[in-house]
């Protein structure tokens, strides 16, 4: 695995001293006054995300000092991979103990790096690790290698054609059944949001479903946003507003990641993946505000605001998942910007219809360093979704907790005897930070796969 080494093969590895300001002092007694005097000389004073390469007789590197922030395991060392220089490396018991599990997951997504269009300009330095401190943790690794490689792509490569092929070869991997509806086979098989947020694209929107496990064991299924690009529809966005919107099925990328780490795991659960994907363009038979939608659950929607399409594509799969009456729907999707406003990038806005597994799913995160936070189903807030020609609208049009109605509005879909978590998640990193390279990331992935794992024994 990029990034990494066992063990075994890296014999000649150079020990990575791990230390904090308060502990430096002790380390250098340790290796002794010559090591002191370089490290007083170099202005090392182990501030976090620093490093100093201590030299031997030959001035080849014979050992490294790492500073970190006590406490901070799984992004400790994860800005390293790419400031030390190529070779092998070891955590050293001379410094401050470390989870050898997490520092690993932290170094594997700070040695990522996308490379579909061009060629990384170096390779990263490799962190020796025992065989079972990989096997542990290359599954994540891989899952949000994937999230961040689906939404990093351009919608020229990542249309809806290609992220229902992703479902397609998910299933194949793990001899899953698959199905999709296409075209107008959405309306025939009433799927008509779905159908009538991406029918202007030259790509014809359409539903991959995949499905797996024995009918004995709790159905889970798990729903992912895909809209591979909006452009806002004719309520059109802004240049900038635009820009990124690649991203918006990061949803879809956390679903589809979701799925793969369930299957790999082989946890007991009869799997459904559902992945509305969709274009939201602009042509002559573009889906207008005003319109009224009668949706697969029968609701009809009145639409105020073409750009909130996210939560039309979701209404029709929440139904249809609804319709087997599963153990548990969990949904993925980039929804809402009035989510970031109140949350910021990191902090993925979780709803749910169950307070217990709300909260299970937030210690969750907590444990995993994937952090949630749990937001109100607020039920006042419904009466803004009134409509008064329709059942409800899809936009309120108010500059009020956007967030929480785009989520009363899909739990309408949903019935209450139906457990079910809503993820309104960034799915991105706007700037570099240790373990986190800008672009597309997974937010809520590792703790939301905690989760089920606890639930799934």
């Amino acid at each position: 695995m990029n990034g990494f080494i066992e063990t075994r093969r890296a014999a000649t590895a150079i020990p990575l001293i791990a230390v904090t300001e308060a502990s430096l002092r002790e380390v250098l007694a340790k290796l002794g006054k010559s090591a002191a005097n370089w490290v007083a000389a170099s202005g090392f004073e182990a501030l976090p995300g620093t490093f100093c390469l201590l030299p031997d007789a030959q001035g080849h590197a014979k050992r490294v000092l790492a500073g970190i922030t006590a406490g901070n395991d799984l992004y400790a060392l994860a800005a390293l991979p790419y400031k030390l220089p190529e070779g092998n490396y070891r955590l050293d018991t001379a410094g401050v103990a470390l989870d050898a599990e997490r520092v690993a997951l932290g170094w594997g997504l700070g040695a990522y790096r996308f490379t579909r269009y061009r060629k990384a300009r170096r390779a990263p330095a490799r962190l020796a690790l025992e065989p079972g401190v990989l096997r542990a943790v290359e599954a994540r690794l891989a899952a949000s290698a994937r999230v961040r490689d689906l939404v990093n792509t351009p919608t020229e490569d990542m249309g809806p054609v290609e992220l229902a092929a992703e479902v397609a070869a998910l299933a194949s991997a793990h001899k899953a059944r698959y199905r999709e509806w296409v075209g107008d086979a959405l309306l025939e098989h009433n799927f008509p949001t779905i159908h009538a947020v991406g029918r202007a694209s030259h790509r014809a929107p359409r539903l991959a479903e995949l499905t797996s496990g024995e009918a004995k064991h709790p159905h889970l299924v798990i729903v992912g946003k895909g809209v591979c690009f909006d452009t806002g529809g004719l309520d059109l966005k802004g240049a900038d507003g635009m820009l990124w919107m690649k991203k918006d099925m990061g949803g879809a990328a956390h679903a589809i990641a979701l799925a793969d780490l369930v299957l790999r795991a082989k946890l007991p659960v009869r799997l459904s993946l559902l992945i509305p994907a969709v274009e939201n363009a602009v042509s002559g038979n573009a889906y207008r505000p005003g319109e009224v939608i009668r949706t697969r659950a029968g609701l009809t929607v009145e639409i105020t605001n073409t750009d909130a399409e996210g939560r039309l594509v979701l209404c029709d799969a929440l139904a249809y998942a609804s319709e087997s009456k599963p153990d548990l729907i969990i949904d993925f999707a980039t929804l809402t910007g009035a989510a970031r406003i109140a949350l910021g990038p990191d902090l993925p806005a979780l709803f749910g219809n169950r307070e217990d597994l709300a909260h299970a799913a937030v210690a969750a995160g907590r444990r995993e360093q994937d952090p949630l936070w749990h937001m109100p189903l607020w039920a006042p807030y419904r009466a803004m979704l009134d409509s008064r020609i329709a059942d409800l609208v899809n936009s309120t049009g108010s500059k009020h907790a956007g967030s929480i109605t785009a989520a009363l509005y899909l739990e309408r879909f949903v019935p209450h005897s139906i457990p079910w978590l809503h993820l309104d998640t960034y799915a991105w990193n706007d700037a570099e930070k240790p373990g986190r390279p800008a672009g597309g990331e997974a937010l809520g992935l590792r703790a939301v796969f905690a989760l089920l794992q606890e639930r799934y024994r």
